[in-house]
């Protein structure tokens, strides 16, 4: 634990920090981050033949996020989207999705094309029965009204559609996939919704508006269930059960901005929904940072798309570049307002209402200050931080006007915003001494003056009679007590062991005394030299530190029989792991051979019998002459023949590598071949012998 020491100090202000952002998230707009990402998530999709869904996701996102890689796609997109306007067997969904990558790609699709596909769909509306069935027939026939020059692409019976899907509503603003269902779910609402928008525009006259205004009511029904986070973020999650493909918060929340965005674009009047659940909507999408999915990227940039133009409330964010603030460097506060996709926002005010420590009820700014607005960079600046705000954690309420009257309607700001902000400062550092007092009259036997800001080489000794005494003050820029989250002690034997001590504090005074008498079995007894380390640290603290005091030479009493022992030290990963001793390798000495001569003359000798075969073969007369013309006695001598060449190698194979198991049983088979073949063609001969003798 203690070793890791320097490390922890490091950790303090990363855990601090991490948990502020857990209690208030600070929101950001769409940034390169995102587009970094996207450029990741789908590429992999280039070189797997995605289908033309995610085709569309792919080119929707980098159209959103301002990613110009349409020509590296177009090519294959297109002609994906050509073979399934081509074909005859192509699904409903691949149509719906077909045309909608034709909508960003602007494919070369003949005009003939297009009748042949809306012909198809206006059937398929007209025997649609189910949700999804409506949702890509009616989409379709939107998109192709968009993309061509068909002014008069209307629905022959538009208002019966339109009430064939309002039928599957339910009293609670959510939606039925299909009559025999009788679960709803808010993911289908949203595809309800975005199907009845289609539905209104591909009217050849004005639906009826008690349909519309239903419809309306059902979508603030719809609202009533939406669930809310502590951070402000507004969702809608999918509580169906049985359905065959569960749908998340991001897919279902998505589902009913795109539904809620269409409906509101293509009716009039107000939709009656709270502008502050329209900006939590925007922070649940902000709020899940970099997806690591690709679908679930083009969930959040296609559904901040649609916030960033609805015709309801446009959301603006505001947000920090920096929530940590240095009085050493004077840092100026700096805000920042954006729509979700980080485009400009129009002409407003933001104010700072309040700052108030975090965890304390008092407030420390109670006037409302202006920020001022720098037009060249689209930031609002607080130059000086109030007077009274000294190093810690503070929450800064902020407040957005607009100046325009008529776009209070138009945007949603939220009224106010609270931010974390930590606000760091250096530490004055003082009276720090150390002493060894007397353990009776606790008087000072040894004082000495330490500088924690520079190098220490304190030298003390003591026995287990005496106390060591460490203490110094710590105080803010603006001269208050300050207290750290971490000061700590650390006394390190020579045989590595360690131990730790928390510092206590009243007001700026720190000071810590160790009572040796009593903390002897702690010590394990251990006697000798004790390294002294103080360690303090604090996110808002600039100067933490980690300083080697000195040393202090204990003399502890022998320990009793049964004292503790001292734990066991965690080995050196360099021992453990490192390089090991190089090992010399001492191989036998070679055994003396015999001159080169005399082996040449062995070998000579050895060949001599050889030569004495061949001599008596030639001496003997070895001729052919006998060796059967007949077919089959011919075929017997010659694999007899064969199986004495095969003997003579397998002896040669014996010499070289085959041991003399192995060599037995090829020779067992060797063998008993032979007698088979030279057996035949001995009596072969036999018999040829005996004729020409009676002959």
């Amino acid at each position: 634990m203690a070793r890791n020491l320097g490390r922890f100090l490091v950790l303090i202000a990363a855990t601090l920090i991490y948990s502020s952002a857990l209690a208030s998230y600070i929101f950001q707009p769409i940034s390169d981050s995102h587009r970094s990402a996207a450029l990741e998530l789908f590429n992999p999709l280039g070189g797997s033949s995605p289908s033309v869904e995610e085709t569309y996701e792919e080119l929707r996102t980098f159209e959103v996020l301002g990613i110009d890689k349409r020509s590296d796609i177009s090519t294959a997109a297109c002609q994906s989207v050509s073979e399934i306007h081509g074909s005859s067997s192509s699904t409903l969904k691949d149509l719906f999705y077909a045309l909608k990558v034709n909508g960003i790609l602007k494919c070369d699709i003949k005009e003939d094309v297009f009748e042949g596909v809306a012909s198809r769909l206006q059937a398929a509306v007209s025997g649609a029965s189910a949700l999804l069935d409506f949702y890509y027939s009616v989409g379709g026939l939107a998109l192709i009204k968009g993309q061509t020059s068909k002014d008069d692409l209307y629905l022959a019976d538009a208002e019966g559609v339109f009430q064939s899907i309002k039928a599957l509503s339910q009293s609670d603003g959510r939606w039925r996939y299909n009559s025999n269902n009788p679960e709803s779910s808010t993911f289908a609402a949203g595809l309800a919704l975005e199907a009845l928008a289609g539905i209104v525009s591909l009217s050849s006259s004005e639906i009826d508006q008690s349909l519309i205004s239903t419809t309306k009511n059902d979508i603030s029904k719809l609202f009533d269930s939406i669930e809310k986070y502590d951070d402000g973020a507004f969702y809608f999650d999918e509580k169906l059960v049985g359905a065959r493909e569960h749908q998340g918060a991001l897919s279902t929340t998505s589902s009913v901005v795109r539904g809620l965005t269409a409906f509101a674009a293509v009716t009039s009047g107000s939709l009656n929904l709270p502008s502050g659940k329209i900006l939590g909507l925007a922070k649940f999408f902000l709020a899940i940072g970099i997806p690591g999915d690709a679908k679930d990227l083009f969930n959040q940039v296609d559904s901040l798309a649609f916030l960033e133009s609805n015709t309801v409330s446009i959301p603006l964010i505001l947000s920090l570049p920096a929530t940590v603030l240095s009085l050493t460097k004077k840092d100026a506060l700096k805000v920042k307002v954006n729509t979700v996709l980080g485009s400009n926002a129009p002409p407003l005010t933001v104010n700072l209402l309040r700052v108030f420590r975090s965890g304390s009820k008092d407030t420390l700014l109670t006037g409302s200050q202006e920020l001022k607005f720098d037009p060249e960079n689209a930031v609002y600046t607080l130059d000086a931080l109030p007077k009274s705000v000294d190093v810690g954690k503070y929450t800064f309420v902020f407040e957005t006007v607009l100046h325009d009257s008529d776009h209070k309607n138009l945007y949603a700001t939220g009224g106010q915003t609270r931010i974390p902000i930590y606000v760091t400062g250096v530490i004055e550092v003082d009276s720090a001494e150390i002493a060894v007092l007397d353990s009776d009259l606790g008087s000072i036997e040894t004082k000495k003056k330490i500088d924690l800001a520079g190098e220490n080489t304190v030298s003390l000794s003591a026995n287990h009679l005496q106390k060591l005494r460490l203490s110094f003050q710590l105080s803010t820029p603006l001269d208050h007590a300050f207290k750290p989250h971490q000061a700590i002690l650390k006394l390190t034997h020579e045989t590595k062991v360690e131990h730790i001590f928390l510092m206590g504090s009243s007001g700026k005074q720190f000071e810590i005394i160790l009572d040796f008498l009593g903390l002897v079995e702690k010590f394990f007894y251990l006697s000798g030299r004790y390294n002294v380390q103080l360690a303090v640290g604090d996110a808002v603290m600039e100067n933490s530190f980690l300083k080697a005091i000195g040393h202090i030479d204990l003399d502890l009493p022998e320990p009793p029989e049964k004292a503790p022992q001292p734990p066991a030290q965690p080995l050196d990963p360099n021992l453990i792991y490192g390089p090991k001793a190089e090992i010399a390798h001492i191989f036998r000495v070679a055994e003396k051979l015999p001159p080169k001569e005399l082996s040449l003359t062995f070998l000579g000798l050895t060949l001599l019998p050889f030569l004495g075969f061949l001599l008596g073969l030639l001496r003997l007369g070895v001729n052919l002459k006998n060796f059967p013309s007949s077919s089959v006695p011919a075929m017997f001598a010659a694999l007899f023949h064969l199986g004495i060449a095969a003997v003579l190698l397998l002896y040669v194979l014996f010499w070289l590598k085959l041991d003399l198991f192995t060599t037995l049983k090829a020779l067992c088979f060797l063998g008993a071949f032979l007698m088979f073949v030279g057996h035949r063609i001995l009596s072969h001969l036999a018999s040829s012998s005996s004729k020409l003798k009676s002959a």
